[in-house]
């Protein structure tokens, strides 16, 4: 037995809270961590009575499997009991934990790269909040084991997932489209290409591999774009659809196999379902306010536990909350041609990508003429890898602390900022109307940059040259 101090713990592995989950390398992710973070979960949230069951899923990545046993010997150390739902995206776990009164654990690093992994935890009534962390982290527990074979898969989460939205769109919804999925290693893979193939989409599955792929949407390699022009030139695709590798970010092309932004998706979505209040980082783009589609839009900082506790703030009407990554939280009052629909509080990948490709089929139009009438607010982002949090907070700091820092970095092309925004890192806006966002992210040592502009290409520029003066420095 080996007693564990959680914030001792984080400090010497280095396997630590970020904006969504515990994350770490893989190597940090050591069988005793793993276990100690499931009982801190556990017991720091107060979660054991007799026969308590904890729903446990995971991702492709090929540590996923032990850091899972791990947590199964953590849960039955316990005296909890295990509903292990195998392989399926994080929002089909969130979702079955919700409906079944269930806490949950998903074994997934998201979008991060190969060497890394974390572990995402959910109360029986959705994610944890920075609150349970709090918790959590200033637990101490005993481990005795920690590792235990993976049980034998329940299909009901995966099954329950599905259904939620073929019983939600007509089945002949996408009848006579042909639609190209990505599927590299994403654990949504298989649910994708069933849903469309059951709502009449002729499906064209593309690159599937059992090496993990860390696609990011919200930086999406100009490999990945050009794979998207070309899939969509042979095989007369009329959308490619993609995800992150747990299923809860998507990644949407059009019908030349151009990617859309994840909060132009979050906006087209938000406006397919009916939503009267819309919660969204600072980050996203200000089309938002400027389409005029919503009677209040509230901006938080990035991640989703901000944007869950922006949702609980809203008393009446349809609530929807989005991310720059197109991952869309589904809160109450929304429906779907006047169909409810069942609130799901994480991020999620099938919804966004279901309801443009239904917003399109309804107007009889093609993917990218959804875009057509936007205010021309345009959006681009990227990052530096392996860029310590420290580095980027220096940077940041220094941006803050002098109202000429601006200058070191960017001279005079963007001439003199007229707002400063520190919601969330430093988001700065100029005369010109340009604006250059910069942050740590929260999962992993990059430092990203996004940027908004009145053109695509301006956007693109910004961001390029942002981060190679950075990078320069």
């Amino acid at each position: 037995m080996t007693t564990i101090n959680i914030q001792q713990m984080m400090a010497d592995s280095g396997v630590a809270f970020g904006t969504s989950g515990a994350r770490g390398l893989v190597s940090q992710m050591s069988g005793e961590v793993c276990a100690a973070y499931t009982l801190a979960f556990i017991h720091g949230l107060q979660l054991t009575k007799p026969g308590q069951k904890i729903a446990l899923g995971m991702d492709l990545r090929p540590s996923s499997p032990a850091i899972a046993q791990a947590c199964v010997a953590g849960i039955r150390q316990a005296g909890c009991e295990v509903d292990f739902c195998g392989v399926l995206p994080t929002p089909a776990l969130a979702l079955y934990a919700l409906e079944q009164g269930l806490p949950a654990i998903m074994v997934t690093g998201s979008h991060i790269p190969f060497d890394r992994n974390g572990i995402k935890f959910y109360r029986a009534d959705g994610e944890i909040s920075k609150a349970d962390e709090t918790a959590m982290t200033g637990a101490t527990v005993e481990v005795v084991a920690v590792d235990a074979e993976l049980p034998a898969v329940n299909p009901a989460a995966l099954a329950q997932f599905q259904q939620r939205y073929t019983r939600l769109f007509a089945n002949n919804l996408l009848a006579g489209w042909r639609v190209g999925v990505y599927e590299h290693s994403s654990a949504a893979r298989d649910v994708l290409k069933e849903v469309l193939a059951e709502l009449g989409a002729e499906v064209v599955g593309l690159e599937r591999t059992d090496t993990f792929v860390p696609i990011d949407t919200e930086a999406v390699g100009e490999a990945d774009r050009q794979r998207g022009r070309d899939w969509a030139a042979q095989y007369q695709l009329d959308a490619v659809i993609s995800t992150d590798g747990d299923g809860d970010r998507p990644l949407i092309g059009d019908e030349t196999g151009e990617w859309l932004r994840g909060d132009i998706v979050g906006l087209l979505c938000a406006k397919f379902l009916g939503a009267d209040t819309v919660v969204t980082p600072v980050s996203c783009n200000t089309a938002i306010e400027a389409s005029g589609w919503f009677k209040q839009v509230i901006r938080t900082r990035i991640g989703s536990p901000y944007v869950i506790a922006g949702m609980e703030q809203v008393a009446t009407g349809g609530v929807a909350g989005f991310e720059a990554n197109g991952g869309f939280l589904a809160g109450n009052g929304l429906s779907v041609n006047g169909k409810p629909l069942a609130a799901l509080p994480t991020r999620d990948s099938l919804l966004p990508a279901l309801a443009l490709l239904a917003m399109a089929r309804g107007q009889g139009v093609k993917l990218s003429d959804l875009l057509q009438g936007l205010p021309q607010r345009f959006t681009a982002s990227d990052r530096i890898q392996e860029f310590p949090t420290a580095n980027s907070r220096a940077l940041l700091d220094r941006l803050q602390a002098d109202a000429s820092a601006y200058r070191s970095l960017w001279g005079d092309s963007l001439g003199a900022p007229v707002d400063s925004d520190i919601t969330d890192g430093l988001r700065l806006t100029f005369a010109s109307g340009d604006i250059v966002h910069l942050r740590p992210s929260g999962n992993a040592p990059e430092l990203r940059c996004y940027a908004e502009s009145d053109s695509v290409d301006r956007a693109g520029q910004l961001v390029t040259e942002t981060l190679r003066r950075i990078a320069g420095r």
